[in-house]
Formats: C-alpha cells, structure tokens, sequence
C-alpha cells in the first residue's frame, strides 16, 4: 500500500528469557511500544492515500477538447457532468483551465456528441435577457474536482455547486443564497463543442419534473442527427416554467418545442440543498426515467459521491505501485484514470440503445442474461487507430472484462450494420481516421483467451472490414462511397499511391498512401493470426503475404518508406520530414518505422539489425532535442518548427518505437529510450501539460501506464501466445491485480530493485525465482500470477537476449 508506516518490530531472539535479563526484557518492551506510539503518530499525520486521491484531473486541461476532461462520471458510463468553460467547437471547449466563466453544465461530453446542457441561476432578469446572458464567473479557489465530483461557487449568483453521477443518471446539489430566486435554465439549442443543436421539446410531467429531447445535428464525421432524451427531477415542486423559441418568450407554460429553444424552471425554494437529477437516454424519455429509477431511486448525494469514489478507487486499484515520488504516483493513477475514460455507454439499462446505421433510426436490443439484464453495453468510441498499444493491452491485462464487453460491442455494430466500425458516435459509424484498427484488438482479445463471443463470426467480420467492401476501403470520414481508402490499388498493386487520382475520391480525409499500406499491412498480419488459430490455412496463407505489402513502399536509395506514383515511381522530390506527405498525421521519418509485426523483415531492407538499431537511435537523439514530441499540444503538430522530428510521442503512429530496439535484439536500448520518453513527455503534472499531444479518449493515458510499469506488446498481443516486452519500470513494486473470472493467477507483481532515475538499465531477470535469459515475457506467464524481479542499474547489460 502507499505510504505505509512500517511498525517497529520487537525480536525475542534479541531479548531473550535469562537469569538476570528481565530489563533486557521491559526494555524491549519499552521499545516496541514507542515504536508502536510513533507510528501511530506517523499515521495520523501522513494517512494512507488511496489511488483515487492521487488522480490529478486538472492534468493538460489548459490544452482540453470536448470529451477530455471527466468529473462527474462512472468509468464508461453514459453521463459525462462537468461545468463547460468553452462551449464553441470540438476543439479548445470543454473544461479549459484558464477560461473563468461557467457557460453551463453538460451532461454529456463524447466524440461527436453533447447535451443537456443545464445551468442553476438566481436572478431577477427578464427572460428575454437571462435566456442569452446566463454565465457565471467562477474561481479554482476552493474548487474541488475528483473522479466523480465536483465542486464549485458560481459567483455571480452566490451559489455552491457540486456535481456526482451514477452510469446513466447526473446528479446536481445546489445551495442557493437565502431569500434568493432558485431557478435552473436547459439550454435545448445553440453549439455544444462538435454539434449544433436542433429540434428539442421539453414538458413538465408532474409537480417535480420534466422532460423532453435535444437534437445533435449532423456533422462532417457523425452525418445523422442523435437524439438525447432526458428526465428530470427535483427534490421540490416547481412553481413556474418559462420558456423560448428564437426570440420568442413565453411565461408560465407547459413546455416547449422547437428550434433554439431553452426553459426556465422557476422552483419553490422548499428544500435545502436543491436537488437535480437528469437522467440520460438516447432512446426515449421513458428509458432515461427507466434509468433513474434503476440507478438513482433515492436523494442521497453523499452516498451517490461516495459509491461513484470507491467505483473508481477499486478499478484504479487493480494496480498497485510502489515507490517513486509522490508526483510520479500522482500522475501514474491519473494516467489510468484517463485509460478508463471515454468510449461511453448508448445503451440503457434494459439493454436497448439506438441504430443509426440505416437511413432510419432503428431500436436495438442488446442479448440479456438469465436475470433480464444486458450481457454488456453498446458504446460510442473515438478511434481505435493505435489502439494495438494502448488499450489493446492495457485493458486485456487489468481489466479483461472490459476488453470483453467491448468486443461484444463491436461485433453487436456488425449484426446491425454489417461493419465493424472505426469509431461509433450515437449508433453510426464515423470512419473516422483509416484502416481497420479494431481487427488487433479483436485478435488481441482472442489470443489472449477473451472468447466469449461468436468467433466465426467476429472473423467473418474482420475479413469483409479487410476488403473492397469493408471499412478498409473507405478514407476518413468517406460515407458516401469506398474508394478514398486506395484498396484497390494494395490488392492489385501491393502499394497505395499518393496522392490518389482525383476521380478516385474527390472526399475524405487522411488519404495518404505509404501510410495506409503499412497500416493495412500490419491489420492483415493480425488477421493471418487469427485464422492460424482458427485454422483457416488459405486465409493465413493469403493475408501472411498481403502483410508483406509493406516492402513496396521503402525505398533503398532514401531509407525511407516514400510515396509512389500510379506508374511505380518514386515520388520526386522528397523529404522525409515533410508533414503528412503521405503518412497520417506524421511524416515519412516516423511512419517508416510502423512495420511491428516484421522487425526482422524492415531490417533485412535497411541493410541488418545493426544498421536499423543505429538509425533508430540517431532518430531517438534528434527527438531528445526536441522533448520527442512536436511540441507540448497536438495544435502545434503542423507548425513548421516542431513537425520536423524523427519520433513524435504525442501522436499515436510512434508510440511503438522505443520498443523496436527489443524486437531487433538491444533490449537495453529500449530501457533507456523509454525511460528517458517517460521523464519528458509523460511526468509533468499540471493544467498545462500532460500528454503533449493528441490524447484521444485514453489512448495516451494508456501507453504512458504501460511505459511505466514497463510492459508492451509490440504486435497489440496478436501473437498465439502473446509477447510482452521488458522496458525500464519507473517504480520499485507494481502489483496487478488479475481477474479470477478469466486467469488462473492471482497477482503479478513485479519488482525494480535498486531502481532510480539514474538506473534504467536492467542487469538481470528473474521469473519466480529463476534467471530468465530473454527480454520478453508470454501472456501464458504473467496471468498464471507469480513475480518478476529485474536488477536495475545505471549501466547496459547487452547480453540479454532479446
């Protein structure tokens, strides 16, 4: 545990029983009891912090977007509750740390979505003003913000908010100034980050509570409207509703619809605290009443606050650490904190959730188990575009029920859609980013034991997302046609070409040739995989050598992987540090090193292993110059003085390299280059700085958890029995937790003696108690529980085999 005060131990050898030896004795006892006094002192000064205390949520929130930050939120759950700083755009909204006006509370903060935005007030202005000029200044001191509160003073009307959530249900507290209005206003239209609202209503229902809809209007990624439904109550009647439509007014009425509308809800100031509670469904108001009386059927907020902290403190605490500094184990748990954000549920608790896939919006139903409940949860998703080393790995290890449950929710959009998709938002598919990234984290499930779904199934979904008629073929964002993915020309020609012809794809984003051809490559690796494991030896056979594709794209006389023409030719000029010239956000110099899958292979083109590690290191010590990341937020990755960097750790296509050195036979190196990658990108703590980059709804949270405790997976753990590799653990002792329901192990713990941060380099490796020769360790061997002991030390021992 952290912080533990070790008692003073009293040793009867030492003080033995003898003739004459009684003060030997009472003063052993004398000792022991001091000791004990002093620890109990010790203890009641410095109590034991839980890894829920240590989370720092203000991390990077002055770089924030939309779906960011997280407050008032169970992991994974449907409402997302925090004060919006920023409302205008997908991008800088959101909590932003620097901004001092509360503009509204959102319930809902996903990729592509937003809603219902609610905001307490107490004021005498006529609703003709107030529905327009409603913001409050508000100030950190005396903020209190943890996974599942907030807290804070909204200034302009004297009024303490604090803010909790079960999975589907917001839960809000607010104390009013004495003798003031007590009023709450739903904003129903206006921007909301990434959407534009359109048509809502909301109806009183009873003396306490109304409800009603917003509408998410369509956007470039997420193209059909989403309809969020919400019911709302409170702990007192309400005394009046007054509403608006455009610049209409209207006073005590019985609701509203229509386009840029919002009501105010006028109450009788009965009860201290106020309380609200809004619950969220986006299939009809009568579910997210469904959803409150399951979840919420109470009004006691403490205990709502205290079950949403423990909820969080038991999955932060699958893993265990010791050591390091205070703000190193800080930032760890807010790390892992991140690594259980997003991806949020769309389903309620009867298991039905909206299909959007269709031209018309269709009801699902999710399979229940015998006690009528859902089996898992369908879930909106942000890419898994570099998921392969996040939570492709992460989540496998600590928290395999969670891979599994997301798994079953891919596959649920395959049995509707006939798509595994690359990032569904409110029940469609996004495309967003390229490729088909979910196919590792599919296999990776597999491999891995996770196989509580329809396998045939899941393969024949994964081999049509790898065709002309799956989501491979489609660029980002392409709904409307398959060709911006450039399959055509990988199946025929064995390489995409960039640029495209223009009457290939006219639309779409993120088409860039070389760099789809190696993320094709690598997806129809792991695809290979699973149909050896199935024994699909065809299959194997034909997409082993479609993995191979990746060698038409490098380059021997550059060194590169470089772009080629439609005829074959090399693209002239060239310069492989030109900002997507090719390659999906980064450059030729690091997307030439996204072959994982076949290190041996990309060093047989570079000329051997010696001269991949050299070229691979002189690439790690240009970045070094430059903190390895192109600049300190993934705003500054197109600006010209950061762009040209050889390694980009604020991105996901570089967050595999420091682990080639492994794979290409000098493990050391990757000791040394990840621990230094840790220290500069991944320590700080504080609202300016945190990933330096694009954090992507746990992705970066993920790999930086990963990096510390010094385990990855190369391949996303696509192999039959998959492969770890060592790095250099930032801490003396890390514990995970093992889940019994799916391993046979109990615990794996594993140990940094003599560690430091001047000791990154492991001199020796033990596995239960015997020497291991070899850098890397098997899935099979870490969930059969047991302990790893590596011998740190400031200097390389090059003769570990890789």
């Amino acid at each position: 545990m952290l912080f533990s005060c070790k008692l003073f131990s009293f040793n009867s050898d030492r003080h033995r029983f003898a003739a004459g030896k009684l003060q030997s004795l009472l003063l052993g006892l004398v000792l022991f009891a001091t000791g004990l006094l002093s620890c109990l002192a010790a203890s009641a000064a410095e109590p034991e912090l839980q890894p829920v205390e240590l989370v720092y949520p203000y991390l990077d929130t002055a770089n924030s977007r939309w779906f960011y930050f997280s407050s008032a939120a169970r992991p994974f759950g449907m409402v997302s509750l925090f004060p919006d700083t920023e409302q205008v755009g997908e991008w800088g909204s959101g909590y932003r740390y620097n901004s001092d006006t509360v503009q509204g509370f959102n319930h809902i903060h996903e990729w592509q979505l937003a809603g219902l935005s609610v905001m307490p007030l107490s004021s005498t202005a006529p609703l003709a003003t107030l529905k327009q000029d409603y913001a409050s200044a508000f100030s950190h001191q005396g903020e209190v913000v943890q996974p599942g509160f907030h807290q804070l003073h909204l200034q302009r009307y004297q009024l303490d908010v604090a803010l909790t959530a079960t999975s589907r249900v917001g839960f809000h507290q607010y104390r009013y100034a004495n003798d003031q209005p007590q009023q709450v206003l739903f904003q129903l239209g206006g921007l909301m980050g990434p959407s534009q609202l359109g048509h809502a209503e909301a109806w009183l229902q009873d003396e306490n509570s109304l409800a009603g809809f917003i509408t998410n209007q369509g956007t470039e990624r997420r193209t059909k409207p989403v309809r969020v439904y919400f019911y709302a109550q409170f702990n007192q009647p309400i005394a009046k509703l007054d509403a608006w439509r455009g610049n209409m007014v209207f006073n005590n009425v019985q609701g509203v619809n229509g386009d840029n509308a919002g009501v105010v809800v006028q109450l009788t100031g009965q009860s201290a605290p106020t309380l609200m509670k809004v619950a969220i469904s986006y299939v009809s108001a009568e579910n997210a009443k469904l959803n409150m009386a399951t979840e919420l059927p109470h009004w006691d907020f403490t205990r709502v606050q205290q079950e949403a902290r423990q909820q969080w403190n038991s999955l932060l605490s699958n893993i265990q650490i010791k050591g390091g500094s205070l703000q190193q184990q800080r930032r760890f748990y807010t790390d892992l904190w991140h690594a259980l954000q997003g991806r949020r549920a769309i389903s309620d608790v009867n298991g039905q959730y909206p299909d959007n896939s269709g031209q018309q919006t269709r009801l699902g139903q999710l399979p229940l188990n015998e006690q009528g409940q859902p089996k898992f949860n369908q879930h909106n998703s942000d890419s898994f575009w570099g998921a392969q080393w996040t939570i492709a790995t992460l989540w496998p290890l600590a928290y395999p029920q969670i891979a599994s449950d997301m798994g079953n929710s891919l596959l649920q959009y395959y049995n509707d859609s006939g798509f595994i998709p690359r990032g569904p938002s409110g029940g469609q598919d996004t495309l967003v980013m390229t490729g088909s990234p979910t196919t590792p984290f599919l296999v990776s499930n597999y491999q891995k034991g996770l196989r509580d779904f329809d396998v045939e199934l899941a393969y024949q979904a994964i081999k049509k997302n790898h065709s002309l008629e799956g989501v491979m073929a489609r660029a980002g964002y392409e709904h409307y046609s398959s060709t911006g993915g450039g399959m055509r020309y990988y199946l025929k020609q064995g390489y995409i070409p960039y640029p495209l012809p223009a009457d290939e794809s006219n639309y779409g984003s993120h088409r860039r040739g070389p760099g789809q051809t190696l993320e094709y490559s690598f997806q129809d690796h792991a695809l290979a995989q699973l149909a050896k494991a199935l024994g699909k030896t065809a299959d194997y056979k034909v997409f082993s050598l479609r993995a191979q594709n990746y060698r038409n794209q490098f380059d021997q006389q550059s060194g590169y992987m470089r772009p080629r023409n439609t005829d074959g030719s090399w693209q002239q000029p060239f310069d492989p540090f030109e900002y997507e010239n090719g390659f999906v956000e980064a450059n030729a110099a690091q997307g030439t090193w996204f072959v994982p899958h076949d290190i041996a292979g990309l060093a047989k083109l570079m000329g051997g292993k010696d001269k991949l590690i050299s070229k691979l290191n002189t690439a790690f010590e240009i970045a070094e110059q430059q903190g390895f990341t192109a600049g300190t937020a993934h705003a500054h990755e197109t600006h010209p003085e950061y762009r040209r960097i050889p390694i980009n750790y604020g991105n996901q296509p570089s967050m595999q390299t420091a682990f080639i050195f492994s794979a290409a036979g000098a493990p050391w190196l990757t000791q040394y280059w990840s621990r230094r990658v840790v220290d500069a990108v991944y320590s700080d703590l504080s609202p300016e700085r945190g990933y330096n980059g694009d954090e992507d709804q746990g992705l970066m949270g993920s790999l930086a958890v990963l990096l510390k405790i010094g385990l990855f997976q190369l391949t996303g753990g696509t192999e039959a029995d998959p492969i770890y590799y060592i790095g250099s653990p930032l801490f003396d002792e890390i514990s995970i937790t093992l889940d019994q329901n799916h391993y046979p192990g109990q615990k794996f713990v594993i140990k940094a003696l003599q560690n430091g941060a001047d000791r990154p380099y492991i001199q020796s490796i033990k596995l239960n108690g015997k020497p291991l020769a070899r850098s890397f360790l098997y899935h099979s061997e870490i969930v059969a529980g047991g302990q790893l002991e590596l011998m740190m030390s400031d200097k390389p021992n090059k003769n570990l085999k890789h």
